[in-house]
């Protein structure tokens, strides 16, 4: 704790390197949704799990998100014209690790490929399938905003990532 003991201190800092993790776990206090990022390329489908995703402008209708520049799937997602976005539900922290680590493994997940070869994984809480909008310089990640053409979503609790770990919502105070 920032003054040895007392949880409500606060520690502040201004960003840099010898502050790299400092800023980390200030972000991490920012509770998120997981989303689930797919695409078609020709190695077949890839995905990655990301939890920058947002909600731009519903006229037209704009997302965004944001891949690290130091993934090793950063180029593919970089390049793509479309792609889905897939907000994952509580029961879906399978999915989520599935695509943290690795992006090809479709192999006994329930997908199609949407009209334009976009993989769309079923069960998720919502879908978005966009069309490439915009590129945005980010720092070390690059912001991707896609026009969403089509949406499919339905009820349930979303999965959250917060403070390095995954959890559940508790219901509203």
């Amino acid at each position: 704790m920032p003054d040895g003991g007392n949880p409500s201190a606060m520690r502040a800092f201004q960003p840099s390197k010898a502050t790299e993790r400092d800023l980390r776990d200030a972000l991490g206090r920012f509770a998120t949704g997981i989303c689930v990022v797919t695409t078609h390329t020709d190695k077949g489908p890839l995905g990655i799990t990301a939890n920058s995703f947002a909600s731009v402008s519903l006229d037209p209708p704009l997302v965004l998100w944001s891949p690290a520049r130091a993934s090793k799937r950063f180029s593919a997602f970089a390049a793509t014209r479309e792609f889905a976005i897939h907000v994952l539900g509580e029961d879906q922290d399978d999915v989520c690790r599935r695509f943290s680590q690795g992006g090809w493994d479709f192999d006994g997940l329930d997908w199609q490929p949407g009209s334009d070869g976009t993989p769309l994984i079923e069960g998720c809480l919502a879908r978005f399938e966009c069309g490439l909008a915009a590129q945005h310089d980010g720092g070390d990640h690059l912001i991707i905003i896609g026009k969403v053409g089509a949406v499919a979503y339905r009820d349930g609790a979303p999965l959250l990532f917060s403070g390095g770990g995954y959890g559940r919502f508790t219901g509203a105070l």
